[in-house]
């Protein structure tokens, strides 16, 4: 099935253009002009260099060879896309008239560990929507909120009735397993629930120059608490591969709190705030150009591994049992508060 990138990862709604030499409106000036947009404001070479080898001086000398000046846009189209999946980013998109490049393997290759059918069992008929949020009150006195996307918003108003109506459970599972971003603004307001203080959680830079390296002084990103109702108990956060983007900035704020266990799959990454450029034929290319990092300065663009791993049981999932939720469950219900909690 074919989705628009653009809609399900949306990192934010901050969107720059990047002015580029003049090339000609050929295959292989398309070609060039691609190519060096990438190595000139792209934010990840040098990272990926280290972490997966690439090399986009070999990259260019490879997908350079199958250019040649009769080829249709098609032909141009599929060569250029091709050498764009070299990245293994999902923010990085061709748009023409005809098709959207997208690099999905950061969660096909990998197991879902969720299905809409068992969360559809734990969510029952009579769970209440907030906005983007569904939640309810489990059997075991156990919360459950269910963020299927950052894309649907939810407002500070939402998230009081919301964290005031499960206020008197023993504690609170957050399912963002799925949720592929969307806006930061709401990732950030439901992680504001979770601290009662300031927190630095990462940082972030900004390409300063045309080299691969050229950023400016990491600038450090702090999760401020909320000033509506706050969550003071213990939290399980469930994610997998699936959360990208925004979804994977919830994850390092959340992780970042003291009340926060995360549990599944390592999370599928998506740091880098994306750029525009045009080529000559009038094609957009979309591109990470900003990174960021977690608290320790760690890149994230891969993702974020859980406190503790688990994954889906297919015996389980055969008996309509979410063996992440009923992991969740029992972390809850065996310790509820946090050491000298509750004293």
């Amino acid at each position: 099935m074919k989705r628009f990138l653009y809609i399900l990862f949306t990192l934010c709604t901050l969107v720059s253009c990047v002015n580029e030499d003049t090339f000609d409106n050929t295959p292989e000036g398309n070609f060039e002009a691609l190519w060096q947009i990438i190595d000139e404001h792209y934010c990840f070479l040098d990272y990926k260099a280290k972490a997966i080898g690439l090399d986009w001086n070999e990259v260019h000398t490879r997908y350079r060879q199958r250019i040649n000046p009769n080829m249709n846009n098609a032909q141009l189209q599929e060569v250029l896309c091709d050498m764009l999946s070299e990245l293994r980013d999902g923010h990085v998109n061709l748009y023409t008239s005809a098709d959207v490049s997208r690099y999905w393997s950061w969660f096909e290759d990998y197991p879902r560990n969720w299905t809409q059918d068992l969360r559809d069992r734990y969510l029952g008929t009579d769970y209440k929507i907030a906005a983007g949020i569904k939640y309810r009150i489990m059997e075991d006195n156990i919360g459950l909120i269910v963020y299927e996307s950052f894309s649907s918003g939810v407002g500070e108003g939402n998230l009081d009735d919301v964290m005031y109506y499960l206020r008197s459970c023993n504690g609170l599972i957050i399912d963002v397993r799925g949720n592929s971003g969307g806006t930061i603004t709401y990732a950030e307001r439901l992680a504001q629930r979770l601290t009662n203080e300031r927190l630095l959680v990462g940082y972030t830079q900004y390409k300063t120059g045309r080299g691969h390296n050229d950023f400016s002084t990491p600038k450090a990103e702090y999760l401020e608490p909320s000033e509506g109702v706050r969550w003071q108990k213990r939290v399980v956060v469930l994610q997998n591969r699936e959360c990208y983007s925004a979804c994977n900035l919830f994850i390092r704020n959340a992780h970042a709190c003291e009340r926060v266990t995360t549990l599944g799959d390592h999370s599928g990454g998506g740091s880098g705030m994306p750029f525009s450029s045009e080529l000559p034929n009038g094609w957009a290319v979309r591109f990470s150009a900003s990174p960021s990092f977690d608290k320790d300065m760690q890149h994230i663009e891969f993702g974020i591994a859980p406190d503790i791993p688990c994954s889906l049981s297919e015996e389980d999932a055969a008996k309509g049992i979410d063996t992440l939720i009923e992991k969740a469950r029992e972390i809850l219900n065996l310790t509820p508060t946090l050491p000298g909690e509750g004293d």
